[in-house]
């Protein structure tokens, strides 16, 4: 029997890496042990920025003649929390009544498990590939998302890789395998609204100027009116607060500012561009006609920071991607996938600038969560749907 053909086998083997963002904590090298005697020629660049800290990542590739289809993923994953609070430890990818707890379990060293498992019995039956096939794996995804997918894309069009489809093995199904397919994804914005004021004390206002009375109207702007209704492809710009501190620790001294951090989910009624016009102009009218302190007729005193960087709006139209996958799914679970653009952002948002890119892995119920854990009936499933697509993806003539 081929190695890794087994996804449980290889899931195994990579829950057992504590591949904490940004840690490479073996799961790279486990996953090139998997991949190098099933024909891949494996790279591990890693990648530097100053403020961040070095991320390593895996290029693989077998190659043939016919399209190039990515699989795109990470083996990093989130903190385990609080340790004392798993039924497991978090790396033993112990076997309870039918699931594999660790974690990553769904996110989504479950996907990757999978699709290798999917190639290998590919290759068992077929001999080779009509085609060529990549693996895209970063260890920071769950991290700051500076040193991988994105230079890792850009290190391989330097040396010359072309692509014709990707698949993201992201946990997409909310309830069973073969509820949906992400086929585009929101934009992200985020900022942070810092309001300047004067100190003073609280019994003696007309000596300050509290800041957090401009920073209450400079957050209804943003708050109301609605940015849109939505779109037929997506749901509607949602702009949400995260945080309001004043960093005062005294009940009777007002601060001298105060801020609010809010992050925007945005459809594609916008680009980064307009939006960020749009807020600007809100909080601008907003600050003129600030009327919460009796006698003051000056603006709001404020400053409007971007954080991070914008990620933008996507939605792929490719039909034999979609098709092909579609089909490959309701063949094997008998589901008709929903195409969905909801939920939160992934590295599609820097595949979509090399090739049309969809994404699909396992059920993400419990995706971040103590007790992480996939039943091993959805890791066959998914295996078996990966093989079926890449025998039908490369059977289409182009």
């Amino acid at each position: 029997m081929t190695s890794s053909i087994d996804p449980v086998q290889n899931l195994a083997q990579l829950i057992a890496c504590p591949s904490i963002t940004p840690a490479e904590g073996g799961a790279l090298s486990a996953l090139q042990a998997m991949l190098a005697p099933l024909g891949f020629s494996v790279e591990r660049p890693v990648f530097s920025e100053a403020g961040t800290p070095d991320v390593e990542n895996l290029y693989a590739r077998r190659s043939g003649n016919g399209p190039h289809l990515m699989f795109a993923g990470h083996t990093d994953v989130v903190p385990v929390g609080d340790e004392g609070a798993w039924t497991v430890p978090p790396f033993s990818a112990e076997i309870r009544n039918g699931e594999m707890y660790g974690r990553g379990a769904v996110d989504m060293k479950g996907g990757i498990a999978c699709f290798v498992a999917a190639v290998a019995r590919h290759l068992e039956k077929n001999g080779a590939l009509k085609g060529s096939v990549s693996f895209v794996i970063t260890g920071d995804e769950e991290g700051p998302s500076i040193n991988g997918t994105g230079k890792l894309l850009e290190w391989a069009k330097a040396r010359g890789e072309k692509w014709d489809a990707a698949i993201v093995g992201e946990p997409t199904n909310p309830d069973k395998l073969g509820d949906m397919i992400k086929i585009g994804r929101r934009g992200s914005l985020s900022g942070t609204v810092v309001v300047h004021g004067v100190q003073g004390h609280a019994a003696y206002p007309h000596l300050a100027d509290n800041p957090v009375r401009g920073l209450v109207t400079l957050v209804d702007s943003l708050l109301y009116p609605v940015f849109d209704e939505g779109t037929k492809d997506f749901q509607p710009t949602n702009l949400e607060v995260t945080t309001i501190d004043v960093g005062n620790p005294a009940v009777n001294v007002i601060p001298a500012t105060a801020t609010a951090t809010f992050n925007v989910r945005f459809n594609d009624t916008w680009t980064g561009e307009t939006l960020m016009a749009e807020i600007h102009n809100r909080l601008d009218q907003a600050s003129r006609r600030h009327k919460l302190r009796p006698g003051k007729s000056e603006p709001v005193n404020y400053d409007l920071n971007w954080r991070n960087r914008v990620s933008h709006v996507f939605l792929t139209h490719e039909e034999k991607l979609i098709g092909t996958l579609s089909s490959s799914i309701e063949k094997v679970t008998g589901n008709r996938p929903q195409l969905s653009t909801s939920g939160g952002t992934s590295d599609a948002r820097f595949i979509k600038d090399y090739c049309p890119v969809v994404e699909f892995g396992l059920v993400g119920k419990t995706m971040h969560m103590v007790d992480e854990r996939v039943a091993l009936a959805d890791l066959e499933t998914l295996t078996q749907v990966y093989e079926r697509f890449i025998s039908d993806f490369f059977s289409q003539k182009t």
